[in-house]
């Protein structure tokens, strides 16, 4: 497994693992709380920096890992690598866009600020999750 694949896979797993972290300090609320009144923005902020400071230790260290086993592996991107990480951008740019928009939408009827965090929120997570995705098919059973 090259470079850039283990890095995309370190980010899914730390994007998959900071939302569900979320979604179990949030989630709990709804059912007790106003929605004006649930603390989402913190637990957001926490969970989105967790995320990346996890997807940077894993991916420190499975190349740690991957550099042990096998030094004379490339460490550096080549085209193959360029291609599927623009086919990853493209495909998760999709869900991106239906985020803003539903965000948009929601502060047109002027909707709780929850409602309308929380659409940025996943349209973030479902374009990188769903890019990711997309990237690690890419490298299982080659370009379409």
């Amino acid at each position: 497994m090259g470079y850039v694949e283990r890095n995309t896979w370190s980010q899914l797993i730390a994007s998959a693992a900071g939302t569900a972290v979320y979604l179990a300090l949030v989630l709990p609320q709804l059912g007790s709380t106003p929605v004006g009144e649930i603390a989402w923005q913190w637990p957001m902020v926490w969970t989105i920096a967790g995320a990346i400071v996890v997807s940077i230790v894993i991916s420190i260290l499975w190349g740690i890992g991957a550099g042990m086993r096998d030094p004379d592996e490339e460490h550096r991107a080549d085209q193959r690598d360029r291609e599927i990480e623009h086919l990853g951008d493209r495909v998760g740019q999709a869900f991106l866009v239906i985020g803003g928009l539903a965000a948009l939408i929601l502060a047109m009827v002027q909707a709780e600020w929850f409602w309308i965090g929380n659409a940025v929120f996943f349209g973030f997570f479902l374009s990188a999750f769903i890019g990711g995705i997309a990237r690690i098919v890419v490298y299982r059973r080659g370009m379409p």
